[in-house]
């Protein structure tokens, strides 16, 4: 063969290896294929399981007639293993469809039948879980009414864990509580009324089965009742597993009505990439809300490592009250605007509360707390507490209606509290911020603070705190507002030594 020739042969072979190949780029990948097998295999045996399912229903409740008669959740067995019959139908719609995409063999089509596969995968898998659980209801039943004589035992065991409730001591401590919170009288009772309802229920069910626990007991089935059977069974079991939950968290309710808390930001430090926060926690427990002559003042200070956007959003805020909880509320009703720490336990000037009172001298008007809540001022204050003037008192009364912090005011124009603060500064310059320039031109006088989802707060308490540091759009005035004239202050022992704290020299 002449070398003209040889040339010519190879150029064809050449071309049609390549062809060859191009041709094999267009086809559907082979993934995609594999997937398809498998799942034409997984839609086959749901049928399969299918089949099985509705086989044995007939079976079982031909065999057991009076038991699946009773029973409420087996009247709707055919319905949703038709139910899962329909989806199946569906599911196999795709698969027909994906069938045709194999044998067009065509890569432009590889989104498409992803799209097939992700669809026909959550039909078959829904379809499966509907018939499985048919089976796995109906097989429970045939197994509790098997064991009758275990049945009863354990509807004795739980009615005898739900006689063991003691509720007198709690309600012994709602009572007190309506009394000393009225507001939350509604709540409570509603709460109490639900505890008390379990075992209400429990007590019915375990009366009117009677007899046919009985017959359980001695494993007559043909004198079982089983929808009463099975009923008491589950409604003592529901009590006796929740009554001693609803129970403590109603007794934890009640107790939080007598703490009041407060968080407050009272250092910050960044270092090796980390952003820390000290927060201090001071809590106050009343042992009697009617009663001025308590107040038992606990706290503990704590560094927590926070992400750079919120330790950034709530740099203005050092030296303030993050969260507030004032005695009367639940720990889910806390406070999360940043204000001022302390001033949410004052009363409006000329008023007292059972945290202090105002006083006239000289003529001025000053914050005076008593004796038993000293501990409580020092830490909210860092041991340097200076009263607000009852101006003072007014606006920040007007930022904390409209849910946003207040930083006061100064004499010069500038803030008062929080991190740009003169006070703030004066209180807490022995800090870690501090000690690291953190007070050096004050840049975060005009910072917005705040914070969002904090570690720290209180789950579940008033989201309110998204707007924490966001400036008013119209502030109002440092003095636009007047207190009325002083009333006469309440006449009080001058016993207690906290008559002279705050006085201003």
């Amino acid at each position: 063969m002449s070398k003209p020739t040889l040339r010519i042969l190879a150029a064809l072979l050449a071309a049609a290896i390549v062809a060859v190949l191009f041709a094999g780029l267009d086809n559907l990948p082979r993934d995609i294929k594999s997937q398809i097998a498998a799942e034409r295999s997984a839609y086959s045996n749901a049928q399969v399981q299918l089949d099985r399912a509705r086989s044995e229903m007939d079976r079982e409740r031909s065999q057991e007639p009076a038991l699946f008669a009773a029973l409420p959740s087996a009247q709707s067995y055919n319905s949703r293993l038709a139910n899962g019959q329909s989806m199946l139908v569906a599911a196999g719609r795709d698969i027909d469809d994906l069938t045709r995409l194999e044998k067009r063999n065509r890569r432009s089509d590889r989104d498409q039948a992803n799209k097939l596969l992700d669809h026909e995968r959550k039909v078959r898998a829904d379809a499966t879980a509907e018939i499985e659980a048919v089976r796995k209801d109906a097989a429970q039943w045939i197994d509790r009414k098997q064991h009758l004589p275990q049945e009863a035992a354990d509807i004795d065991r739980d009615y005898k864990a739900v006689q063991a409730a003691d509720f007198s001591g709690l309600t012994a401590a709602v009572q007190k509580a309506e009394t000393d919170w009225p507001d939350k009288k509604s709540d409570l009772d509603s709460r109490l009324a639900s505890v008390t309802a379990l075992k209400t229920r429990a007590d019915q069910a375990w009366q009117s089965s009677a007899d046919t626990r009985k017959a359980a007991a001695a494993n007559d089935a043909s004198k079982v009742d089983f929808a009463v059977l099975f009923g008491a069974a589950d409604t003592i079991k529901t009590a006796a597993t929740d009554l001693p939950k609803q129970s403590d968290n109603l007794k934890s309710l009640t107790a939080q009505l007598y703490n009041s808390w407060d968080k407050l930001l009272v250092d910050m430090r960044r270092s090796g990439g980390k952003h820390e926060q000290e927060i201090r926690t001071v809590r106050t427990h009343l042992t009697d809300a009617s009663s001025k002559a308590n107040g038992q003042t606990t706290s503990e200070d704590n560094w927590v490592e926070v992400p750079a956007a919120q330790y950034q959003a709530m740099e203005r805020n050092l030296g303030m009250a993050i969260e507030h909880k004032p005695a009367g509320k639940y720990d889910i009703e806390s406070e999360r605007v940043a204000q001022p720490a302390g001033f949410a336990y004052m009363a409006p000037p000329g008023q007292s509360n059972r945290y202090g009172y105002w006083n006239n001298s000289g003529g001025q008007s000053f914050w005076v707390w008593y004796g038993q809540y000293a501990l409580m001022r020092d830490l909210l204050f860092n041991h340097s507490y200076r009263s607000p003037d009852p101006y003072e008192y007014y606006n920040y009364r007007t930022y904390y209606e409209r849910r946003q912090p207040y930083y006061g005011d100064t004499p010069s124009g500038g803030a008062k509290y929080g991190t740009g603060g003169a006070t703030t500064q004066e209180r807490y310059s022995g800090s870690t911020f501090a000690k690291g320039g953190g007070f050096k031109d004050s840049k975060y006088a005009s910072k917005p603070g705040g914070y969002s989802d904090s570690k720290y707060a209180t789950p579940g308490g008033d989201r309110t705190g998204k707007s924490f540091g966001r400036e008013p759009s119209t502030p109002p005035p440092t003095r636009s507002y007047r207190p009325p004239s002083p009333s006469p202050r309440p006449s009080m022992p001058r016993s207690s030594p906290g008559r002279s704290f705050g006085r201003r020299r």
